[in-house]
């Protein structure tokens, strides 16, 4: 599962994806409160599955980020820990503090860097 190209890609690029996804969730939802001030305004009281239904999705995508970020970052961890390109110099102590410290970009770095930079030297 390490050296497969899909998983390393998945968590590579998915965490800052839902990243992104999560924000647009969260402007869908204050819009849709924005958008919904007349009737609350008219009728003198704010529907609650209305918003309580937003704010389910709005807490789903906050799970869901956390838990692929999560798993990138043991993914990630994991394969830096068995890139024997790393353990000839200092680079491995520097990509782990890395990933745990900017954790959905260091892990785009190191797919950039360390796997597909290293995959196109291989093949040319």
């Amino acid at each position: 599962m390490l050296n497969s190209k899909f998983w390393q890609a998945f968590f590579a690029l998915t965490p800052i994806i839902v990243f992104f996804g999560f924000f647009i969730v969260y402007f869908l939802f204050i819009f849709s409160i924005f958008s919904n001030i007349e009737d609350f305004e008219a009728n003198g009281n704010i529907s609650t599955s209305l918003i309580f239904g937003n704010i389910v999705w709005f807490f789903a995508f906050i799970i869901l980020t956390i838990l692929i970020s999560f798993g990138s970052l043991i993914f990630y961890i994991v394969h830096a820990v068995q890139n024997p390109n790393l353990k000839e110099n200092n680079l491995l102590v520097v990509w782990v503090l890395l990933f745990v410290f900017v954790s959905g970009i260091g892990q785009l770095i190191y797919w950039l860097v360390e796997i597909v930079g290293k995959r196109k030297s291989l093949t040319t």
